[in-house]
């Protein structure tokens, strides 16, 4: 059935004769042939009819819904009951009759899709001799291994050519540390006496839902100004400055002055564009930045800065110095650790689980035979689970509820790594389609999981800081190499940018330090305050991103992109890591606890 136009109606009319110069009638005509399923030549053929006898009625608005009451829905009536009595009345023979059952089959599964799972299906299957159960739908049901299959998340779910056809599988892609000889294998008892918690502890951390979208600008404001005056404060010692000086002050001397960088409109930030925001305590006042004078420099907006220059016009501030931020202490714990025992294998993976043409978790699947066969001690899996970028999710293609689709996620890898009973970390992201769409981001809840899973299950917020047998793990699943990287500016800062931004998290003390944040990420800055802030420097920092995968050492903080598992329609990575936490070597350097560290190709 072809597609009724506004031209196709007009040209239609012009044929009897009809003048039509309204807009509006035409568009009412078109929305009632797409109710009634009717063409264009039925509708002017019928209103014609109809016309006729009401003694030549004008095409108005107010005559198309007597035509509509009179006419159009009498028929669509009788056209339903036409077809109804003839699929009743029509003889059967065995391939209509097994059309209606796979019909009411199809009609059941659909109804079983939106019923409440406690009840589960209440039909009986339909089996006959010539139509038995297949052994594979039988192993289906019982494999919780096969949890993940494509046709109960979208009626044409068919596996993805391009991922299945994917070559270099297993194929290392980037490496670090000492890697020759390395067995890239857990404990000889994976998980088991592994020390997993959030460095806050629970009750400091993000582990509930909270109420958000009601901020007003003043907290907004008071939690940009602690956060200028805080770091300040660590700038003034460290460098040894006596006072910071107003920002607009006229002055004929060098001053030094404390501030947030940012835009003078709103688009990107340029070496033209550039503000200095001063904190109360510095009069609040804005000042554009000549960075002429600069050698090198790398900026970003939100970045608290402390520069020196000269501003004898109170206008404008020519920067002659600009001092680098300083990072927080690592941690040290107080209990000694034994460290004559086995390196500790983390794996790292980072989610859309699935291809973008499909919905099969074929790639969830590969990761869990990775899984299986190296026996890693601690698994880190960062979001979406459910991606809301998907196409299918996008197009409203999926057959279950959102939720229904990540529990089986779930369920289908806490089952998987039964055998292996490592310790299981799951961070959700912001695209995670069926979780809270706010940053910072609680803790996912499940429910349903057994007491012997729930041991191994480790549920925390985006982000968060987690202590691992000794070691610190910073976690992130937002994309902000991605975001600052879009926005930072630099010269003769050299052309790694990845190590410039990710010094820029480490020395804000922040995991997103750019203000204002992107429009996809909704900040709520109270919670941020609390909850989005380094308390420590971690001595891994992953920051998954859709930029090139990296493993570096920056500031003596490893930081590992293991980018995603799934690119596009093609196979992406994971990274794994080998951690021996050692003491400080002879001289009292500290010694990373990062040994080697690998990103692999699914």
């Amino acid at each position: 059935m072809s597609a009724v136009t506004s031209e196709s109606l007009k040209s239609e009319l012009e044929m009897f004769d009809i003048p039509c110069q309204d807009d509006s009638v035409l568009d009412k005509m078109v929305e009632q042939c797409i109710c009634n399923r009717i063409q264009a030549d039925e509708i002017v053929l019928e209103w014609v009819a109809f016309s006729t006898t009401k003694d030549g009625l004008k095409l108005t608005q107010e005559t198309l819904e007597q035509f509509e009451h009179e006419v159009l829905n009498k028929k669509s009536k009788s056209k339903q009951g036409h077809r109804r009595d003839e699929t009743h009345n029509r003889t059967r023979d065995i391939h209509s009759l097994q059309e209606l059952i796979k019909a009411e089959e199809e009609e059941e599964n659909l109804l079983d899709a939106y019923s409440t799972p406690a009840k589960g299906s209440q039909k009986r299957a339909l089996t006959t001799p010539e139509h038995p159960h297949s052994k594979r739908s039988v192993a289906l049901l019982a494999s919780p291994g096969l949890l993940l299959s494509p046709a109960s998340f979208s009626p044409s779910a068919t596996p993805s050519q391009k991922y299945s056809q994917r070559g270099a599988k297993g194929e290392v892609v980037v490496t670090f540390g000492a890697v020759q000889g390395t067995r890239w294998v857990g404990r000889r008892t994976p998980g088991a006496g592994v020390q997993l918690e959030l460095l806050e502890g629970p009750e400091e951390s993000l582990r509930c839902s909270y109420k958000f979208m009601f901020q007003r600008l003043r907290d907004i404001r008071n939690v940009l100004t602690e956060k200028i005056e805080e770091l300040g404060d660590s700038l003034r010692s460290h460098f040894n400055i006596e006072e910071f000086s107003p920002v607009s002050l006229p002055a004929q001397d060098s001053i030094t002055v404390l501030g947030q960088v940012c835009c003078d409109s709103n688009g990107k930030l340029n070496a033209q564009s550039v503000l200095l925001e001063a904190g109360p305590e510095q009069g609040g006042q804005q000042v554009p930045l000549d960075l002429s004078e600069l050698k090198e420099y790398s900026l970003f907006p939100g970045q608290v800065v402390v520069m020196e220059g000269m501003n004898t016009t109170g206008r404008k501030l020519m920067a002659s110095k600009l001092y680098e931020g300083v990072p927080l202490p690592f941690y040290t714990s107080e209990v000694k650790m034994e460290t004559d025992e086995d390196p500790m294998n983390v794996l790292v993976a980072c989610g859309p689980y699935t291809p973008s043409d499909s919905l099969t978790f074929d790639p969830l699947l590969d990761l869990i035979n990775v899984i299986v066969r190296d026996r890693p001690d601690v698994c880190l899996l960062l979001g979406p689970f459910v991606d809301s970028k998907h196409e299918q999710i996008e197009k409203a293609q999926v057959t279950e509820t959102f939720e229904t689709i990540f529990s089986r996620c779930i369920e289908s890898i806490v089952d998987g790594t039964k055998s292996v009973g490592c310790r299981l970390v799951f961070v959700p992201s912001l695209r995670d389609i069926h979780h809270h769409f706010i940053y910072p981001q609680p803790s996912f809840t499940l429910p349903n999981l057994s007491k012997d899973q729930a041991q191994r299950v480790t549920l925390v917020p985006d982000p968060c800081t987690l202590l691992i047998d000794g070691v610190t793990f910073g976690l992130t699943s937002t994309d902000i190499l991605f975001h600052m990287g879009a926005e930072e500016i630099s010269c003769g800062t050299g052309s790694d940018r990845f190590s410039r931004i990710l010094k820029h998290m480490l020395t804000q003390r922040s995991y997103y330090p750019l203000y204002p944040p992107v429009e996809e990420v909704n900040m709520d800055y109270e919670k941020f305050q609390s909850f989005g802030q380094m308390p420590v420097t971690p001595d891994v920092l992953i920051v998954p991103s859709e930029l090139r995968y990296f493993v570096k050492d920056v500031i003596g903080c490893v930081c590992v992109n293991p980018g995603r598992l799934t690119k596009g329609q093609v196979g992406g990575t994971y990274g794994r890591l080998l951690i021996q936490r050692s003491t400080s070597s002879e001289d009292q350097k500290r010694v990373s606890p990062c040994v080697a560290a690998q990103v692999v190709k699914i």
